[in-house]
């Protein structure tokens, strides 16, 4: 049973306002196009990489999905912690890690039985698997402990990690935000002073370095949590006019790498300078790259939901919905794609195939994930609670579970699983607070009416009064708490 309370933290209040059904669908087209490009840029030599950000400024897709998914947590497990507390924080943090974990192994041993099945010398040296495939038990038991990864597979330890250690960093940033984000850009500049690292076999590398990608999962959260005080800067022209600028700059660096005839017009000291960017430690220029975009993003990509209707966005929404899983299969994909580029041909038109192709195929695998998740109509009655007296939060900054248990036994003694509500199996309470601003009471009449709860059990009387305005189908009656 999914029991969701609010807090009275702004916060809690300010989620909902990203959020259609529960769920923020630009998040999951942004995630969903950058699993794309990833897979793009991943295949060797390939005319769709140009449709990525990468051949056009110092940064490209890793950034993106590195601090969307940190954007992801903080609203995912800022939600379950006004609602179910730190403890189930806890709990799904650590259950997505182990999820990301065993997703990582059995991914490594899919890559050695593919390079298997292809013939092993091929792309054993390609994929970094023939040490997996010459010595199987040191490599998977070092990639037990995180320190062996295939090829393109380096993300996902990294995730593990991430979720973690997510609840502690979350009860920090919630207390101390800009404290824990000044101790996040101290450990990444350590990172550029002293080379530190965590261990890797055989070689000791990192393909994305965690203690220094790690910044941008803290900033994407930060960003939640610290976004209203923030933005003001962000829209301003004092941000916009040096971002712009340093986007034109990386561009011209950026083309002068791959078109001659620009290389020459560009001072030698300047390229040498960029082309030596460092992706595993999250280099400074790639870093200022992708803070420039998001600042530019925040100016002239307005919050426009109809555009998320078109086919293709469609598509990128159901494969950032199942990140994961779509991951996994872009990294099988590209290995498949380098194999028919070595055993087929090299020309444009089997890039063209293989780059449109792989992406077809994360569509369809996604759809297919989405039918399987979905539930079939009127399994899950709803109860909707929109409370407008906010709960008091104890000394861990909880909501106070009273008033949800008293609703709890209100569903029993109101003889509700008579009509099918089986509890934990198939119900659902959605609780929403206006926080004492009374202002909020209708948007919150309006969303829950939305979705087509079952039943609204508002409380008190003036957001009982909304509640009945809202809609004339929906069951509603005032819900009294007691104290």
């Amino acid at each position: 049973m999914q029991d969701r309370t609010a807090s009275p933290k702004p916060f809690a209040g300010a989620l909902p306002e990203l959020k259609v059904n529960s769920r923020d669908l630009r998040i999951d087209a942004c995630r969903g196009i950058a699993l794309w490009c990833i897979f793009l840029d991943h295949v060797p030599n390939n005319i769709g990489s140009w449709l990525t950000l990468r051949n056009y400024g110092f940064s490209d897709a890793a950034e993106v999905f590195m601090f969307v998914s940190g954007v992801t947590c903080a609203l995912a497990y800022g939600k379950v912690r006004s609602c179910e507390g730190w403890t189930s924080v806890i709990r799904r943090t650590l259950r997505r890690s182990w999820d990301i974990y065993v997703a990582f192994l059995l991914l490594t041993l899919a890559c050695a039985i593919l390079v298997h099945l292809a013939g092993g010398d091929r792309l054993a040296d390609e994929s970094n698997t023939r040490i997996l495939l010459d010595q199987p038990g040191s490599a998977l038991a070092h990639a037990a402990i995180l320190q062996y990864r295939p090829v393109n597979t380096d993300v996902l330890p990294i995730f593990v990690l991430l979720h973690l250690f997510f609840a502690p960093l979350l009860w920090l940033l919630f207390r101390m935000p800009n404290v824990t984000l000044g101790a996040s850009l101290t450990l990444y500049a350590l990172v550029h002073m002293f080379g530190w690292s965590m261990p890797a076999w055989p070689s000791g590398h990192w393909a994305f370095n965690p203690l220094a990608w790690q910044l941008l999962a803290v900033l994407g959260a930060w960003m939640i949590i610290e976004g209203e005080r923030v933005r003001p800067w962000l829209t301003s022209r004092k941000a916009l006019v040096p971002a712009a600028l340093y986007l034109v700059f990386s561009l011209v660096i950026a083309l002068s790498w791959r078109i001659k005839p620009l290389e020459a017009l560009v001072p030698q000291g300047l390229t040498k300078l960029a082309y030596s960017l460092d992706k595993s430690n999250l280099d400074p220029l790639r870093l200022l790259h992708f803070l420039a975009l998001a600042v530019v993003a925040v100016w002239f990509v307005p919050p426009n939901r109809q555009a998320l209707t078109t086919a293709v966005m469609r598509g990128a929404i159901l494969c950032g919905k199942h990140s994961l899983p779509i991951f996994c299969l872009g990294v099988l994909l590209t290995l498949a794609s380098l194999l028919a580029l070595l055993d087929i041909s090299e020309g444009l038109a089997m890039q063209i195939t293989l780059s449109v192709g792989g992406i077809l195929m994360m569509i369809v695998a996604a759809t297919l994930l989405n039918l399987v998740k979905i539930t079939p109509p009127g399994l899950q009655p709803t109860v909707a609670l929109a409370a407008g007296v906010p709960a008091q939060p104890d000394a861990w900054g909880t909501v106070d579970w009273r008033p949800l248990k008293a609703f709890r036994r209100g569903i029993r003694e109101f003889g509700l699983r008579e009509f099918g509500w089986a509890g934990s199996r198939n119900s659902v309470i959605d609780c929403r607070f206006a926080d004492r601003q009374s202002h909020r009471v209708f948007r919150l009449a309006d969303r829950l009416v939305r979705p087509r709860a079952d039943v609204i059990a508002p409380s008190p009387k003036p957001a009982a009064m909304t509640a009945r305005n809202a809609t004339a189908t929906i069951p509603s009656a005032e819900y009294r708490f007691g104290t």
